[in-house]
């Protein structure tokens, strides 16, 4: 089979860029060019430019797949974090989460504080960090999650789900509050902390100081045992104040 031919050297460089999927390169490479010949920038330079597009628009593809795969209820960022309303705010605290060093770490944080002081917004941001610097993550409310794990074990796909979560770096659980688990989700909601100790990194938020997570289980013991491979390594940001939603709908 022969070898296309091509008639300008526009069709070669389109279809090659083609071929080797270089999306960015291809939209972009005339406007180069031009450039390139404006500022009479040399070969090696013009080089770099060409890589840097692709590479600049592979990560906004790659971080715009990742927003979609974590589930994030609402995009909420860090940035957007209105720190004058509530003073309660450790903004110290929240800027060097967003740095992703827990991440790197493998340690947990869990987020406690009275409903719409911005828990959840603060889990979503750090989240939105994550996924921009091209770490998997999953945004789950906490009940969704013990109800899925239960449907699964019933139909036999326990093994498969938990492994799947296992390659998620950044596991974000959302509204761990008021929510008596049976032992039996108690029990798959335990494999999942002890499958991520020390490997992957859990966010929680919830309205319950830990005191009080006994409600949320069988007891006092599961409430140890499960608070035990959480805080061994974790960050604990303790918010109070007014509401947010009840500051809005004023």
């Amino acid at each position: 089979m022969s070898e296309p031919t091509w008639d300008t050297d526009e069709e070669y460089i389109d279809a090659m860029m083609k071929r080797f999927k270089l999306v960015d390169m291809r939209e972009q490479y005339r406007d180069l060019i031009q450039e390139a010949e404006a500022s009479s920038m040399g070969y090696g330079a013009f080089l770099k430019r060409l890589m840097s597009v692709e590479e600049t628009g592979k990560k906004n593809r790659r971080a715009q797949k990742l927003r979609m795969e974590a589930r994030f209820e609402k995009e909420k960022r860090l940035e957007d974090i209105d720190y004058g309303f509530n003073h309660t705010l450790d903004r110290e605290k929240i800027s060097e989460l967003g740095r992703l060093g827990f991440l790197r770490a493998n340690e947990n944080v869990i987020i406690i504080g009275p409903p719409g002081v911005g828990k959840s917004m603060i889990a979503t941001g750090i989240g939105m960090n994550a996924v921009n610097a091209g770490y998997r993550v999953l945004f789950i409310n906490a009940k969704d999650l013990v109800d899925q794990l239960y449907e699964r074990m019933r139909d036999g796909e326990l093994r498969e789900t938990l492994k799947k979560l296992d390659k998620i770096p950044l596991l974000i659980i959302d509204e761990l509050s008021y929510l008596k688990m049976d032992r039996e989700r108690e029990s798959l909601f335990f494999q999942v902390i002890r499958q991520r100790y020390e490997k992957n990194s859990l966010i929680i938020t919830t309205n319950l100081p830990m005191g009080r997570w006994d409600e949320l289980f069988t007891g006092k013991l599961a409430a140890t045992a499960i608070l035990d491979r959480l805080v061994h390594h974790c960050h604990i940001l303790s918010i109070t104040g007014d509401s947010y939603r009840v500051k809005g709908s004023k």
